[in-house]
């Protein structure tokens, strides 16, 4: 099943009942309390963006037990961190032991699938939009185990030049343009991710690659380097019917973001939402560290 996203952008109270997560609103002029109930096991992430969001602490706890991920935003409306459960998955110390005991070698093979499936969806986006590929084709196959050449920056200084030429602006994090909307839409994609890999028994701290000691999702980080193509397609399509850019997002950009967990991807020929391929990706890993499979099942992001 399909798990739900909501998004709280103005005061609301949050309470549990019969399982179920109860949403009351202030009254309107009218004088009439919204109020409606959503059950907690439908919901998979849930987005404060107000300073008046009350949680109970039921609330919270059942969210937790039932995987969902809350994200919490700041005064600038940006995510700013996010609370996840730290057991989903039935055989969490069995499966946590294979992936704190994973070799090196197998690490370093799991980084080179990722970065070429990264780049290869890069080049489908490329082609996409029209532009010629020929230097990411040549890098896909000779990335090595851990990717020592780092072809990962150099595809994306030609990714990224290539994207925003258009904007006139840099990737960054506080550039202009339509980097907000990349920026949250991302943020949107590693909750899915870390959600996923929580569900199949992985803890989110231990990466394949990235190791920074100040970051909570470093195996989340690593795991959602394919996924990017995609949710940048699905920006740069929205952005099509866009007349202007605004450095803050809009109400109705934040809606049309927060629909990235249930856009179509492929995996392996099989068309499904992300939410539920981003299971298949993270399910896969956990074999890899068992040893009973060799490769992550990542998505493809077909021309």
């Amino acid at each position: 099943m399909i798990k739900r996203t909501l998004y709280f952008g103005n005061p609301a109270y949050l309470s549990v009942k019969n399982s179920q997560l109860c949403i009351r609103k202030p009254s309107t002029k009218a004088g009439i309390e919204d109020e409606h109930a959503i059950p907690i096991e439908d919901i998979g992430i849930v987005v404060a963006d107000h300073q008046q969001v009350t949680f109970t602490h039921t609330v919270i706890t059942s969210l937790q037990e039932n995987n969902a991920v809350i994200i919490w935003c700041g005064l600038n409306h940006l995510p700013l961190a996010m609370t996840l459960p730290l057991m989903a998955n039935d055989t969490y110390s069995q499966k946590l032991k294979y992936q704190i005991e994973a070799s090196e070698p197998l690490k370093k093979q799991l980084w080179k699938q990722t970065i070429t499936a990264k780049i290869q969806n890069q080049a489908n986006l490329l082609r996409i939009l029209g532009y010629k590929t020929l230097h990411l084709d040549k890098m896909i196959p000779r990335i090595s185990s851990g990717d020592t050449e780092n072809y990962e920056g150099q595809a994306a200084a030609i990714y990224w030049n290539q994207i925003l030429d258009k904007y006139n602006v840099t990737r960054g994090r506080h550039e202009g343009g339509p980097n907000a909307l990349f920026n949250y839409g991302y943020a949107i994609l590693r909750a899915v991710i870390a959600r996923n890999l929580v569900g199949s028994g992985c803890l989110p701290v231990l990466g394949i690659h990235h190791t920074n000691k100040y970051n909570s999702y470093c195996l989340a980080d690593d795991i959602m380097e394919p996924y990017r193509p995609i949710v940048d397609k699905y920006i740069l399509d929205y952005l099509k019917d866009k007349s202007e850019i605004n450095d803050e997002l809009t109400i109705v950009d934040k809606a049309h973001l927060l629909k990235i967990p249930v856009i179509d991807i492929c995996i392996q020929g099989k068309d499904s939402p992300l939410m539920v391929g981003a299971q298949r990706t993270t399910a896969s890993l956990v074999k890899c560290y068992q040893g009973t499979a060799r490769k992550i099942l990542y998505p493809d992001l077909l021309c």
